[in-house]
């Protein structure tokens, strides 16, 4: 991580304000308290904030603003946060049914691992994941966490569609697909929770960068009743709180 972020144009109308030239939480967690701050105060001429990994881009409308009086209010801003401190999370608990249909392969995992099913699954839910952005399909969760022993090849041949809400492994990765897409990831379940709606116009994605997510493992007659009430508007994803120590 950088001593101090460095702020880079990127066209006419974005600055770019990056924490790191490597993956790294603290990065991540300095670069999402900033959106933060900036968000409440209604900074004249801001259009949009895309977090990525390592960078926090700040898109902005060049009549009502140039990147000079953006870059001194960013700065200024990140004086006043410092650089330690606390604060309170989400978490989301995603309901999973592992295996069978909805994890086709799940066998490959276990054959890469060494691990029986049972044990796969009890690894992947061990830990609370944090997602450090969304990209690739609106609603997708890049997530850090995995338990490396987990780690599998994605598949050679990629899948002309994969159902929303399919759980797989790729690499040193996991994650959810939030629509039909088509994706070459490990599938080992599924969740009956609608990750994106675009119907919604408050919150579009349940998730949300620097969110973290749980993984549950649920039954077949679960899996049913709350895909049964997520889909009729019913079922209210379960979220907890964690307190976050950084620096």
């Amino acid at each position: 991580m950088y001593d101090a972020p460095k702020f880079l144009g990127s066209g006419d109308s974005c600055l770019v304000v990056e924490f790191s030239d490597s993956i790294e939480m603290e990065a991540n967690f300095r670069l999402q308290n900033l959106m933060r701050a900036l968000a409440p105060k209604n900074v004249r001429g801001i259009r949009e904030f895309v977090p990525t990994y390592r960078s926090l881009s700040i898109h902005y409308d060049p009549i009502k603003t140039d990147r000079e009086k953006l870059e001194a209010i960013a700065r200024k801003t990140l004086e006043s946060l410092g650089g330690g401190g606390g604060e309170t999370r989400r978490v989301w608990v995603l309901p999973v049914l592992y295996g069978g249909e909805y994890g086709p392969d799940m066998s490959n995992v276990c054959a890469h691992t060494g691990y029986s099913e049972n044990e796969v699954i009890k690894r992947h839910t061990k830990p609370e994941y944090y997602c450090y952005m969304l990209g690739f399909t609106p609603g997708f969760a890049y997530l850090g966490g995995l338990d490396e022993t987990l780690g599998t090849p994605r598949l050679k041949i990629p899948r002309v569609l994969i159902p929303a809400g399919s759980v797989g492994i790729a690499g040193r990765q996991t994650g959810a697909y939030s629509i039909d897409s088509p994706g070459g990831w490990q599938l080992i379940g599924r969740t009956p929770l609608r990750l994106f709606d675009p119907g919604d116009s408050e919150r579009p994605t349940l998730i949300e960068a620097g969110d973290w997510i749980k993984f549950r493992g649920v039954s077949v007659d679960e899996y049913a009743s709350i895909k049964h009430d997520a889909d009729a508007g019913r079922y209210q994803a379960e979220v907890r709180v964690k307190d976050v120590v950084q620096g």
